[in-house]
């Protein structure tokens, strides 16, 4: 199991003294990427085959929104792989070794030179720690959207400060922009995300909301193509 060690800062804080779920996942995106330097033969591996892996879903349980200046350690481990995906749960805990934020996800292997699947080695695959699989309400990584028709709201751009070294919007972006779509009032106790088409620079994402059963998702599409759905609960 990688760790790393956080406090909550005035820049990770909302309003209300309380941590940014924005930022939560910032945390756990930055320690699944830091989590490669403890395993040198897949970081080397996926260099060598100028490989990367690429989020492909996340389910969040949130417990308790932690508070400003608290200490926090963020931990990820991997409990599954097939030869193009890997599974892993990314934990937020309090001083105390209490779960504020229980997640799982699941990683897909792309080639970096067209963005299309890779199998990763057996070898290579064989050597990595596999940890048991951590308790929560593991729920379907695939979000389905109602039949029903959606509201459709204006387009929200992609800009510069918008995407991440590999060139796409990051992750928490997608969060971070459907978040802004939701009624003031409305809290947030879990969340699914669904990723399926990366957004670049410049691209127009059209936002579609649903709502049903204390349920609201958010569908983010780029001309006819669904790039993210994420289901706020």
């Amino acid at each position: 199991m990688y760790s790393l060690i956080y406090k909550v800062t005035t820049s990770t804080c909302d309003s209300e003294g309380k941590l940014k779920l924005y930022s939560a996942l910032q945390m756990m995106q930055d320690c699944s990427e830091m989590w490669i330097d403890s395993e040198p033969q897949v970081k080397d591996y996926f260099a060598r085959e100028n490989m990367a892996q690429l989020l492909a879903s996340r389910q969040v349980e949130i417990v308790r929104v932690p508070d400003f200046k608290e200490e926090l350690t963020v931990t990820t481990s991997v409990y599954g792989m097939k030869p193009m995906f890997g599974f892993r749960n990314t934990f937020i805990y309090d001083a105390e070794g209490r779960p504020c934020y229980r997640t799982w996800s699941m990683g897909a292997f792309v080639d970096k030179a067209n963005g299309k699947l890779k199998r990763v080695d057996d070898t290579v695959a064989g050597s990595l720690l596999i940890e048991p699989q951590l308790e929560m309400n593991y729920k379907d990584r695939r979000i389905i959207l109602p039949k029903t028709e959606g509201e459709v709201l204006e387009p929200v751009k992609v800009m510069r400060a918008d995407i991440d070294y590999n060139k796409h919007l990051n992750n928490a972006n997608y969060v971070r922009m459907a978040m802004e779509l939701l009624p003031e009032d409305f809290e947030i106790n879990g969340l699914r995300v669904e990723y399926r088409v990366a957004a670049k620079l410049g691209d127009m994402l059209v936002p579609t909301i649903y709502k049903h059963d204390g349920v609201i998702i958010v569908s983010l599409s780029i001309g006819e193509d669904v790039s993210t759905i994420i289901e706020f609960s």
